[in-house]
């Protein structure tokens, strides 16, 4: 499996403003090697930076694109799910039963849902109250979704084991079509290795290790 060492920050020096320009992520691993098999296309560069405290596990996505595509109609889950947006998936083990799901637009409208094996989805849970912060930025070249979660809520949901996180990364980009509409291309950091895009699946996970201070 894919690992990424998460480096430990002192408490409460991190507040998250969705621009991920805090000098404290420079203390942060770079994550970078995403792919797309499915898909011939060049992928813009996306990078993926963690870190941690005592109390919260911090992300920040910096994804390259001067085209971000979010469907405004409404707050919906389906218009979240028709938008440009980045994902984190939690497991408690390769059983997938449960396993838990962020799904994060640019504005940032957040798809927060626990889950199942064969894709059964339960959209009423949500993410423990207060133990979840999400902000974002758009600029004509990239945008930021920075993410901060309680240590707590991980450890409530099981997902903590010895220092280690099983986790997923994505990202959904909407590519439009000659006739107007819209098509995603699937980006993901490990390779399910499926025929076609699956981030729903046990192959589809790597590790997150927090490093000891």
């Amino acid at each position: 499996m894919k690992n990424y060492n998460v480096n430990f920050v002192d408490k409460n020096t991190l507040q998250i403003n969705g621009l991920g320009d805090d000098p404290l992520w420079d203390k942060a691993n770079v994550l970078t090697d995403f792919i797309s098999p499915w898909d011939n296309q060049e992928i813009k560069k996306i990078e993926l930076r963690s870190i941690w405290d005592s109390e919260r596990i911090f992300f920040c996505y910096k994804v390259y694109d001067n085209e971000v595509h979010i469907e405004r109609k409404n707050d919906t889950i389906d218009s979240i799910n028709n938008s440009d947006r980045v994902e984190i998936f939690f497991r408690e083990n390769a059983l997938l039963h449960p396993y838990y799901c962020l799904e994060i637009d640019p504005d940032p409208r957040i798809m927060d849902f626990i889950a199942y094996p064969e894709k059964k989805f339960d959209f009423g849970w949500n993410w423990p109250e207060n133990h979840l912060m999400v902000k974002s930025n758009i600029n004509e070249h990239y945008f930021t979704v920075e993410i901060a979660i309680t240590i707590q809520s991980l450890k409530e949901l099981n997902l903590l084991n010895n220092s280690v996180i099983e986790t997923g990364f994505y990202r959904a980009k909407y590519i439009k079509q000659e006739d107007e509409t819209y098509e995603p291309i699937w980006i993901s950091w490990v390779n399910p290795n499926t025929e076609t895009p699956n981030f729903h699946i046990a192959s589809s996970f790597g590790t997150l290790t927090l490093l000891e201070p």
